[in-house]
């Protein structure tokens, strides 16, 4: 049974207007804690700043228009213009599902530049030359500032293709579900296994004529062969340190100096903050996806009353005497446009 009907409409009005209110004043309350045990914890933790994916600009400008047309169709409503409300509702509806096919195509681009929101900072399994290197033509493949080098050059072109080639044979697949065996004839490519080049033999690894390479190191070369695939070098975000991203500690921006993060001053890390720095996870990344992700809930759950609202207006419910539920969608609807931008501006300023 509906009390709500017995009641004066004044009093009805004001009794739902307060409802939405609290909600709106409890995800307040909700997104600014997560602000702040955001803010708390940048100032004490190795930090990640990342730009925002471009999909997330276009989700942006789906949800700002989709307030827009909102706009549109409560001034429809009042004006008793059936055909129009339906279109701009419809509009709306389309719009904030829009919104949540970008946000998740932003999601899909943060995960292609390394930034997972679990994962440690640093290569822990599979790191470049522990133990496992790689010589082309004789000449050793190292790591510098991020980046596979060769001959004092970004390993590129020709040279890098070979690499990943020969690496990639190592990643398990259904032809080679071990990853134990060369599926390639590669010979001006050497891997190097503790400083000894390893030996082929019957298109596996050898130590030596008679040890071939242990489950374990294979396990570990899996890893490598996977990471290089992946574009991934000393550390777990993919691309150039600087540039495609930068790294935070203590107000201080990190570099790598030696294949370990230094400051940017020249001041190194003591043995404490790298061995932190090593272990810890990507709490800046974490709180990304935490951060858009309970938006991203509350729209879902947002999408679903308006769908019922677009149902209504296409029974003719709504008119300038009856649009009290299409008034209250519109308010909900219009914060989650605000929350988002406040979220875009906060990311962008603080993260």
């Amino acid at each position: 049974m509906d009390l709500s009907k017995d009641k004066d409409p004044v009093i009805n009005e004001k009794m739902k207007k307060n409802l939405v209110y609290v909600s709106i004043f409890s995800i307040i309350m909700f997104f600014a804690g997560l602000s702040s045990a955001y803010i708390v914890l940048m100032g004490d933790s190795i930090w990640i700043k990342a730009a925002m994916p471009n999909a997330f600009w276009w989700s942006s400008a789906m949800i700002f228009l989709s307030s827009m047309s909102f706009i549109f169709a409560i001034k429809q409503a009042k004006k008793n213009n059936s055909n129009l409300l339906k279109v701009f509702m419809s509009i709306t509806l389309v719009l904030g599902l829009l919104f949540i096919v970008f946000q998740f195509k932003g999601f899909n681009q943060l995960k292609e530049k390394g930034i997972y929101g679990t994962s440690t900072i640093m290569v822990s399994e599979g790191k470049y030359g522990q133990p496992f290197e790689v010589q082309i033509n004789g000449e050793d493949v190292y790591v510098e500032n991020n980046m596979y080098m060769l001959n004092n050059k970004k390993l590129s072109g020709n040279d890098f293709e070979l690499f990943t080639n020969y690496l990639g044979q190592f990643i398990p697949s259904k032809n080679n579900p071990l990853g134990q065996k060369l599926t390639k004839d590669i010979s001006n490519v050497n891997i190097i296994y503790k400083n000894k080049p390893l030996i082929v033999k019957n298109n596996t690894l050898y130590i030596n004529d008679s040890t071939q390479l242990g489950p374990s190191d294979f396990k570990n070369l899996h890893y490598l062969a996977q990471n290089v695939a992946e574009g991934r070098v000393d550390m777990v975000p993919i691309g150039t340190i600087g540039e495609d991203y930068t790294i935070w500690y203590k107000g201080e921006e990190l570099i790598m100096k030696k294949r370990k993060l230094a400051g940017k001053s020249g001041k190194s890390l003591t043995s404490y903050e790298l061995n932190e720095a090593e272990r810890s996870r990507d709490n800046a990344s974490s709180f990304l996806y935490l951060l858009t992700y309970a938006h991203l809930m509350h729209v879902l759950v947002a999408l679903l009353y308006l769908l019922r609202i677009v149902i209504k207006t296409f029974k003719n419910t709504f008119n300038s005497k009856n649009n009290l539920s299409l008034r209250l969608t519109s308010i909900f609807w219009h914060f989650l446009g605000l929350l988002w931008g406040y979220l875009i501006l906060f990311l962008i300023f603080i993260h």
